[in-house]
């Protein structure tokens, strides 16, 4: 019996956090929601992380998932802006783990190597393996496509996670 598992994949982001729902049942995925929580830009870093939070918890709550994978923060750019984004990945990581769910991270080279297969590939064949592997999919924007890429490699690698996780 090959259970069917639904796995939240989430972009962290404090403009524009992307989430993605799949179910991954053995080697088939099934595309089921993606979308973008995009927290006021006006509002104080506090009450932006709390728009996040509470956007974030909406999602959980609506499509239930048993899983989530996050991806791990690459920043080019200054110590501030990685702060801040670091800021939001732990909102990101945060969320679902306060309500049980087993919470995975990935490397983004990872994630577009196991989508893709090729850990340097672009936003557009990014986008273009998702629209592939989930032919159903329904999403705009980047970061919506980059969240559901994370749910996909998740699901790709969610067993071996599982028995390091067990070993450690």
């Amino acid at each position: 019996m090959n259970l069917s598992t639904r796995i939240i994949g989430i972009d962290p982001g404090l403009r524009r956090c992307g989430w993605g729902v799949i179910e991954s049942r053995g080697n088939r995925l099934t595309f089921v929601a993606a979308g973008t929580v995009t927290p006021p830009v006006d509002g104080s870093l506090a009450e932006r992380l709390a728009a996040l939070f509470a956007g974030l918890g909406d999602v959980l709550d609506r499509f239930e998932p048993a899983e989530a994978a996050v991806e791990e923060t690459f920043v080019d750019a200054g110590v501030r802006s990685a702060l801040t984004l670091g800021q939001a990945r732990g909102v990101a990581l945060l969320t679902p783990a306060a309500r049980g769910l087993l919470v995975a991270e990935y490397a983004a080279n990872l994630v577009k190597k196991s989508v893709v297969g090729t850990g340097h590939a672009g936003k557009g064949q990014v986008k273009l393996m998702v629209r592939t592997l989930l032919p159903t999919a329904d999403f705009r924007g980047s970061d919506a496509a980059d969240a559901l890429a994370i749910a996909i490699c998740h699901a790709n690698h969610r067993v071996a996670h599982q028995r390091l996780q067990a070993m450690a």
